[in-house]
């Protein structure tokens, strides 16, 4: 199903060549001193099969993954700073299953949810939900051995927790993620990855979602960039083909990935990064692996899609041992943040969708977790501690124009901005 409109469409054939022509000449990111000594290769869009794309949302339309959960105040203060970037119109939150259907089966707490769900709204943003993290009672042995994430032993079971909270929020949750990382050990239960058993997963909860609120979109879940196989992980790619060759393609709207950005500045061209050691010596080391992946899409004939980046980002980690070889300074990490975003628009229009940025922190993080060195701002009430990734990305000009207001799907929401 289409959901852009012809008139968007026309207007988008005819503004694209002189949006890159215009953009091509502006600096990388917005307050960069100097634009890159070697500007990125233009690329052949064709090879990405933007003629095919059903475009659902702006490209790119860019997201901030937040912290909403345990602290009220926090949320509000966080998402009026996310009101004062205007190119952000998507929020992302995680809702952890185990934290609303916890003590057992169909026994709910929404006390939480709702409330994010009325603040959202409130500073007028789409919401993008993320679903994993199952009940211990959901686990095959009943929760004897305590899993942070496993997949659950009926999948029934997520397929009527799906139901539920897309039927509660019909219209007012834009989108859902379903897992995250199921390519790696850690995230399915400290078992090998098993692509067929995350389609099998993906569809149930995907029937579920459709059958609560038919408009929400579904979204496959991030896969993490690896080259590390079984059976601690499985590289991306090979996942990626795996759940095609499982006929994932009929149970996703948009297709997920997360697209860290390890040391390279984002227009770093994959073949760069196997070449130099300082970048990582792997192509997945780059964010545009992206283009990969989705060269991977086009093959199995998914070109319509968009892609939804779920987490991206540049982390200024230098405790933590596993993240301190790629850590950037914090005014590298503006630059960069900004300029994936400007790369985006110039070279993946119109496949690229929502682009979520890590993170507005969780309030109780130190600087002992990973996490911490990802964010835009540091943890601090009550006034935030800003980098310079947040001005940056404040920065952004708001790429999304009419399309809210012109498009088919989304005429369908109450949301206005």
């Amino acid at each position: 199903m289409n959901h852009a409109t012809s008139s968007n469409w026309a207007r988008a054939a005819g503004l694209l060549l002189v949006l890159n022509a215009i953009l091509l000449l502006r600096p990388l990111a917005p307050g960069q001193a100097t634009a890159p000594a070697t500007p990125a290769a233009p690329v052949e869009v064709d090879a990405f099969g933007a003629a095919e794309v059903e475009q659902i949302v702006p490209s790119p339309a860019p997201a901030i993954h937040m912290s909403m959960w345990w602290n009220e105040e926090v949320a509000v203060r966080d998402l009026e700073l996310v009101d004062g970037m205007p190119g952000f119109r998507w929020v992302k939150q995680k809702f952890a299953w185990r934290d609303i259907e916890g003590l057992a089966k169909s026994s709910y707490d929404w006390f939480r949810t709702d409330r994010i769900v009325q603040q959202a709204e409130q500073q007028g943003l789409y919401l993008l939900v993320r679903i994993d993290r199952p009940p211990f009672w959901a686990q095959a042995d009943g929760g004897a051995t305590p899993l942070e994430n496993a997949p659950p032993a009926d999948l029934q079971d997520m397929e009527d927790i799906c139901y539920a909270i897309a039927a509660r929020y019909k219209g007012r949750i834009h989108a859902y993620q379903v897992w995250n990382e199921p390519n790696l050990a850690r995230e399915w239960g400290e078992q090998p990855p098993d692509p067929a058993a995350y389609v099998r997963l993906l569809e149930r909860c995907y029937v579920g979602i459709k059958a609560g609120d038919p408009d929400a979109l579904v979204i496959s879940a991030g896969l993490a960039p690896t080259g590390t196989g079984f059976p601690v992980a499985m590289p991306d790619d090979e996942y990626l083909q795996a759940m095609y060759d499982a006929g994932g393609a009929q149970f996703f709207d948009m297709l997920g990935l997360n697209a860290p950005g390890y040391a390279a500045p984002p227009q770093t061209d994959p073949a760069v990064t196997v070449s130099n050691p300082e970048y990582g010596g792997f192509r997945w080391n780059a964010f545009r692996h992206v283009e990969d992946m989705r060269r991977i899409m086009v093959a199995n004939g998914d070109a319509h899609k968009q892609v939804a980046i779920l987490e991206m980002g540049w982390t200024t980690d230098r405790i933590n041992p596993d993240y301190k070889w790629f850590a950037v300074s914090p005014q590298e990490q503006a630059e960069y943040l900004a300029g994936a975003y400007w790369y985006a628009r110039q070279h993946w229009q119109p496949w690229a969708g929502i682009m979520t940025t890590i993170y507005i922190p969780d309030p109780y993080w130190d600087s002992s977790r990973e996490e911490y060195w990802w964010g835009i701002t540091f943890p601090g009430w009550p006034e935030p501690i800003y980098r310079p990734a947040y001005f940056a990305l404040k920065g952004l000009p708001d790429w999304s124009g009419r399309f809210y207001d012109d498009s088919e799907y989304w005429q369908r929401r109450a949301i206005t901005r």
